[in-house]
C-alpha cells in the first residue's frame, strides 16, 4: 500500500513501545503493544478525535457537516461501502471540508461470521468505493459492531490498515437513542486528552445526535479542545508529519 499506511503503522508503533504489557495476555492492550489496533491516543495537547460511524446518509451527515464547519472541528467518518456507492456526494464533501474518511465495511457485515477471504472482500470493494468517490486512499478500519479477535485483527492488517476502536468512556450509545442528554452527559463526563469518541451519522433517526452534537462541540470548545482527525491525534503522538486531509 502507499507510503501513508507505513507512516501511520510506524506511529502506532512508536506509541506501543513504551508499553510494558506481556504479550501473553491478548487483550486490548496486547494489540496496541503489537502497532494493529488502537483505543484512544493519549497526547499533552488538547484534543479529541470525533468519529462516526455508518454514513454516509442523504439526511444527517451533511447536517453533521455543517455543525463541524460551524466549530472549526475536523473527524473521521468510518464509512460503509455501499452507501459510499449510493451517495458519493456526501463523502466527496467530508474530504474537501479537510475530514478522514475510513474503511467501515461494503455491507456493515460481522466480521465474527466471515471468513477471512470474506473479510478482504469487504474491505477491499470498500477501499475502491472510497478511492472513486473521495479520490483518496483510506488507511483506517473499524469493525461493526466493535467486534474485533485475533483472527479479525490480522486478516485487517494484512490488508495494510490500522483497527480503529474508540475509548471505552467514550462509547455514546447514540444509535440506541437513549436522550439527548445522556449522550451529551456521556461525552462530556469524563473527556480525556487523546480521545476517540463514538458517534453514528446513520443506522436510524440520528436526530439525537445531531443536537447532542450542538451541545458537545461548544462545550469542549469552551473546556479548551480542538477536534482532530484519527491520523492527527497520530500524528501529534508520534511526531510524524501526516497529509492533511
Amino acid at each position: 500500500m502507499k507510503l501513508l499506511k507505513v507512516i501511520l503503522l510506524f506511529c502506532v508503533f512508536i506509541l506501543s513501545i513504551s508499553s510494558n504489557v506481556s504479550a501473553a495476555s491478548k487483550n486490548r492492550y496486547y494489540y496496541e503493544k503489537q502497532g494493529t489496533a488502537i483505543w484512544e491516543v493519549p497526547v499533552k495537547e488538547k484534543v479529541v478525535a470525533i468519529t462516526f460511524d455508518d454514513g454516509p446518509n442523504d439526511l444527517y451527515t451533511p447536517q453533521v457537516l455543517d455543525l463541524l464547519k460551524k466549530y472549526n472541528a475536523k473527524a473521521t467518518f468510518f464509512l460503509i461501502g455501499e452507501r459510499v456507492t449510493r451517495y458519493p456526494e456526501v463523502a466527496l464533501r467530508e474530504i474537501e471540508e479537510g475530514h478522514e474518511v475510513a474503511n467501515h465495511t461494503f455491507s456493515h457485515a460481522r466480521l465474527q461470521y466471515l471468513s477471512d477471504e470474506q473479510i478482504r472482500n469487504q474491505l477491499q470493494k470498500t477501499h475502491e468505493a472510497i478511492i472513486n468517490a473521495t479520490h483518496v486512499e483510506p488507511v483506517l478500519f473499524r469493525p461493526p459492531f466493535g467486534y474485533y479477535s485475533e483472527r479479525s485483527i490480522n486478516a485487517v492488517h494484512e490488508l495494510g490498515y490500522l483497527t480503529v476502536m474508540w475509548s471505552w468512556h467514550q462509547d455514546t450509545f447514540d444509535w440506541s437513542n437513549p436522550g439527548v442528554y445522556k449522550i451529551v452527559s456521556n461525552v462530556l463526563k469524563d473527556t480525556r486528552k487523546g480521545d476517540i469518541v463514538l458517534f453514528h451519522d446513520h443506522g436510524g433517526d440520528r436526530t439525537q445526535t445531531i443536537d447532542a452534537l450542538k451541545q458537545i462541540l461548544p462545550a469542549l470548545q469552551k473546556q479548551g479542545y480542538s477536534f482532530v482527525t484519527v491520523s492527527q491525534l497520530l500524528e501529534l503522538k508520534a511526531g510524524v508529519k501526516l497529509p492533511k486531509f
